[in-house]
């Protein structure tokens, strides 16, 4: 039942926020050099690694590591790219990671493929059995605020007690988090 929400969920988000997607694909060209989109290679189900899209909020050459390890993360960031990631317009385009099945509406944020503390307390804990999410119950937590061994223990507690209402609350709390740019550090 998850799977065909994730399917219905993310094709009508693909089809009722294209103006949107648009909008932003066309203000990331003209603000910056180089493509609208990032694929970014990260941790999937079973730590199988896929592209993962993001509308591009940092300039072409940034180092492709977590943003909070650059010496100086705003020099990287594009003033578009700090309104896309404060409201989490940046991540629209994952819906179709969610559509094809490399992502979940709701399951673990996917980590960077170089995040070996992270995917390795997930492993831990048994959570790479899910598909990383569009948000997950860490999101609604703190989002970036939080230390990896707190996301890890979030993403346990998650697994441990997933359902459809749980999902359906984490996706409400998400709206409210996302508008108003709580828990995002760069």
């Amino acid at each position: 039942m998850k799977r065909g929400l994730d399917i219905l969920g993310a094709a009508a988000g693909l089809i009722l926020l294209s103006p949107v997607l648009l909008v932003l694909a066309v203000a990331v060209r003209l603000e910056s050099a180089g493509p609208a989109l990032h694929w970014s290679r990260r941790v999937g189900r079973f730590n199988h690694i896929f592209p993962m899209p993001k509308f591009r909020s940092m300039r072409i050459g940034a180092p492709d590591v977590a943003t909070h390890l650059l010496p100086d993360p705003a020099s990287w960031i594009t003033p578009l790219g700090g309104f896309m990631r404060r409201t989490s317009l940046d991540e629209l385009p994952q819906l179709w990671s969610v559509l094809v099945g490399h992502m979940s509406l709701v399951g673990p944020r996917p980590a960077l493929f170089n995040q070996d503390d992270l995917v390795a307390l997930r492993n831990a804990a048994g959570v790479e059995v899910l598909r990383p999410g569009l948000t997950g119950w860490a999101q609604v937590h703190g989002r970036d605020e939080l230390p990896v061994p707190d996301k890890a223990r979030l993403d346990a507690e998650y697994l441990a007690r997933r359902s459809t209402l749980m999902d359906l609350s984490i996706i409400a709390r998400t709206a409210l988090t996302a508008f108003s740019g709580r828990g995002v550090r760069h």
